[in-house]
C-alpha cells in the first residue's frame, strides 16, 4: 500500500489537520501550535521561565528542571543500579547528540516517530525512502522507532517540552516580532523537486518529517551542490542552535525543523 499522500495521519496532537501542517499554504501563513496538554503539565516551568531576569537564566532553568524531573543527574552520579548493571535514562540531549551524528539511527528514527505522533506527519526517508506501508525499509523504521531502550524515560513527554519550551523562548526573547526564518539546506539531488514556472529557481521539495537546516548557507553548501533557501515559519522549529546553553550541535548553527512541502528557492 503507498503511503498517503496526505503525508501523514488523520489525527495528532496540535488540533491543526496534519494535511494543512505539512502543506506551502501553513509555511506561509503559519498558526501558532501548541503540543496539547504539554504547557498545561508543567506549570511551574513556565512560571519559573516568567520570572528569569534574561534569557541565558531562562535555559538553564529549563535544563535544570528537566535534570530533576526525568532524573538525569541520579544516573550520572550513581551509574550502574543495585544489580552492578549500567543505567541507560534516554534524554532530550541525547536524542539531539545522535541526531547530529546520524539521523538515520534508531534514536532518529525516535524522534522521526515523536513527530509523526504529535504532528501526524509520516517520515518519507529513514536509511531508505519510505514509499510503503508494506515494504521492510517501513517495517524497519518501525522497529526502531519503538526500541524500548528508547523510549524509556517518558521520551517523548521530554521531547514535548523541549518544543514548548523552544516555542516559549521565541515568542519571548528570540524573534518575538518574526513569522519566519530564512533557512538553508544542502543537497545533492533534485530529487521530488517540483518546478514552478516562475522564471527563477524555485519549486516545492517535500523535505522528510523532521529535517535539519542552517542559517549560514556557507554551511549548507558544505553538505551538497544545490543550497535550497526556505522561509521556515518560527512554529515549525523545534530546537536551534542558541536555545540551549548545553548541547552537541554548537558547531553546525543547526535547527530542527517540522518537515512537509515548503517553497524553496535553488542556489547553486
Amino acid at each position: 500500500m503507498p503511503l498517503s499522500p496526505q503525508l501523514g495521519h488523520s489525527t495528532n496532537l496540535i488540533g491543526v489537520a496534519t494535511a494543512c501542517i505539512a502543506s506551502p499554504a501553513f509555511n506561509e501563513t503559519p498558526k501558532p501550535l501548541h503540543i496539547a496538554g504539554t504547557r498545561e503539565s508543567a506549570p511551574g516551568l513556565f512560571d519559573q521561565l516568567a520570572k528569569q531576569p534574561d534569557y541565558a537564566a531562562c535555559g538553564r532553568i529549563f535544563q535544570d528542571y528537566m535534570c530533576v524531573v526525568f532524573g538525569f543527574e541520579t544516573e550520572q552520579r550513581l551509574g550502574t543500579d543495585r544489580w552492578g548493571r549500567r543505567r541507560y535514562r534516554n534524554s532530550y540531549l541525547r536524542l539531539i547528540q545522535d541526531w547530529g551524528l546520524d539521523s538515520n539511527n534508531a534514536q532518529g528514527a525516535v524522534f522521526k516517530g515523536w513527530v509523526e505522533s504529535r504532528f501526524g506527519l509520516y517520515p518519507t526517508f529513514h536509511k531508505h525512502r519510505l514509499a510503503s506501508f508494506a515494504g521492510k525499509d517501513w517495517v524497519s523504521y518501525i522497529e526502531e522507532k519503538m526500541n524500548s531502550r528508547y523510549h524509556n524515560n517518558c521520551i517523548y513527554m521530554q521531547l514535548d517540552l523541549l518544543y514548548e519550551y523552544c516555542q516559549w523562548a521565541i515568542e519571548h526573547y528570540q524573534y518575538p516580532a518574526a513569522t519566519h526564518k530564512t533557512l538553508y539546506r544542502g543537497v545533492n539531488t533534485l530529487e521530488g523537486w517540483q518546478a514552478q514556472d516562475t522564471g527563477k529557481q524555485q519549486g516545492i521539495v517535500r523535505f522528510n518529517s523532521l529535517v535539519s537546516f542552517t542559517d549560514r548557507p556557507s554551511i549548507a553548501s558544505e553538505f551538497g551542490a544545490y543550497i535550497l533557501e526556505a522561509e521556515v515559519p518560527m512554529v515549525k522549529l523545534v530546537f536551534f542552535n542558541g536555545l540551549l546553553p548545553h548541547h552537541a550541535l554548537h558547531g553546525e548553527a543547526e535547527y530542527l525543523v517540522i518537515g512537509g512541502d515548503y517553497r524553496v528557492t535553488v542556489q547553486r
